[in-house]
């Protein structure tokens, strides 16, 4: 008998958490949050809260990057999850053929009617990768398009076509890729008459920024690859399952129908990494075109039980509570009540985005004092004033919030789906005060701006 306590465990040694990643793991990361105060120590967790030792709760307005979208812990995945292992289930055995992987794939293909074939993978650079494989293979071109400032993921094949060199830089060589600007058909058709474009790859709403692609864009895109033989990717790993106010982001304009759809973060429920590729039953059979091709592009822990029953549990939560119906009115809400504060704050430019992805952009103010403290920030680090506001909504009001990208004036929303009027009265009302501190041009808010710059001048 194993001598393993997990509950044992944590409590002899949890506290020691964040030097077990200085020693072991990543070592900024620990620097970083000591440096901001983000240093906190969670307890537990439900739905869109966290809570300290101390009984404090915290509004969760990150989830996880978005992988939380039913918020954490919800009872219907978790029972899912205890039903699989309880089932003891012969997974993985490679050479059958079990009933999850098919059920999840058949109610996904569901709310892509054009769609016909899934593979699944363990995260969303993974469905990213396998696009870009399937897309090259089946049309026998090697080079993939892909948008200025997008964000796909981080392994290779994903890297190749991020956006942001800060990911790119040392990581060379990568594939045949090209950066287009979102949103211009120009250089998009430019590109496609060169004859080896296999395909655009798109976030229907970058994350970086938050940055919706213009009306119109991408169907008129899409009509142009497919005039080129060439293929539209739509990476929905951030912005898919309800996150916008449609099951999928693309589907706000019609007309569009992507040739490969790439899906993970909140269908794993928050507990089991899952990805998905989703495409036209075309390019599966071209990829797997005869029985000694069926292994040609796997995964070895790719449909496992615990992640297609967190998947199938996720949908029908989504079915059952109507998080679609509730991302859009909540977000719609939420947004409503920032843009309203636009002409109040003359440092708040821009509050953008769709359901509940919603970007709040800072910009240069008017008003000569307050002028001098932006430039400071500005010269030092582009991004400081963001974080500014985002450290007193978590050291004050106790709201886990994030900036949407290095060197942006962005703060990202993309909270809970789950989230309802009491949670949009809590941030309003947070973001209300750390706003009128900041416009009153000295206090906490500026001395922490200094530390900041200190900071990033420092460097390391």
């Amino acid at each position: 008998m194993t001598g393993f306590d997990l509950t044992k465990l944590l409590a002899e040694r949890g506290a020691e958490r964040y030097d077990l990643h200085a020693k072991h793991i990543n070592h900024q990361l620990p620097r970083m949050l000591h440096t901001i105060g983000f240093d906190k120590v969670y307890e537990r967790a439900e739905g869109a809260y966290f809570w300290d030792a101390d009984g404090q709760d915290y509004l969760d307005m990150l989830a996880g990057f978005g992988v939380m979208g039913l918020g954490r812990h919800h009872p219907v995945v978790r029972q899912a999850l205890h039903d699989v292992l309880d089932a003891g289930l012969a997974d993985l055995t490679r050479f059958d053929c079990q009933p999850l992987p098919g059920l999840l794939a058949e109610k996904l293909l569901t709310h892509t009617p054009h769609l016909d074939r899934v593979f699944f993978g363990n995260s969303g650079t993974e469905a990213v990768e396998t696009a870009l494989k399937f897309a090259r293979y089946a049309t026998g071109r090697p080079r993939v398009l892909y948008c200025t400032h997008a964000f796909h993921g981080l392994t290779t094949g994903s890297l190749s076509v991020n956006g942001e060199d800060g990911f790119r830089d040392g990581f060379a060589p990568l594939l045949p890729d090209t950066a287009v600007e979102l949103g211009d058909l120009a250089a998009l058709e430019r590109e496609l008459r060169r004859g080896d474009v296999a395909a655009l790859i798109i976030e229907p709403i970058q994350g970086k920024g938050v940055h919706p692609a213009p009306p119109g864009y991408l169907r008129a895109a899409q009509d142009l690859l497919h005039r080129h033989k060439a293929l539209l990717i739509a990476d929905e790993v951030q912005t898919g399952l309800g996150r916008t106010g449609d099951f999928f982001a693309y589907q706000h304009e019609d007309g569009v129908e992507p040739d490969l759809v790439c899906v993970a973060k909140a269908l794993s429920g928050g507990y089991v990494p899952v990805g998905a590729t989703l495409g036209k039953d075309w390019i599966f059979k071209k990829v797997y075109s005869s029985m000694d091709r069926v292994l040609v592009h796997s995964a070895s822990f790719g449909s496992n039980a615990q992640a297609m029953a967190a998947g199938l549990a996720v949908l029908a939560v989504m079915e059952d509570e109507e998080i679609v119906a509730n991302a859009r009115h909540t977000g719609d809400l939420l947004r409503t009540r920032l843009a309203a504060l636009t002409d109040r704050y003359e440092l708040l430019h821009d509050v953008r985005g769709r359901g509940l992805m919603i970007g709040i952009e800072f910009g240069r103010p008017r008003s000569l004092k307050l002028r001098g403290h932006w430039t400071m920030l500005q010269a030092a680090r582009k991004g400081l004033f963001a974080q500014m506001v985002v450290v007193p909504l978590l050291q004050r009001h106790r709201i886990l919030s994030q900036v949407s990208g290095d060197h942006l004036e962005v703060i990202k929303l993309i909270p809970p789906l789950t989230i309802g009027e009491r949670e949009v009265d809590r941030f309003v009302t947070a973001f209300t005060e750390v706003m009128d501190d900041a416009h009153r041009g000295g206090g906490l808010m500026w001395d922490f701006g200094r530390t900041l710059v200190k900071q990033a001048l420092q460097g390391g």
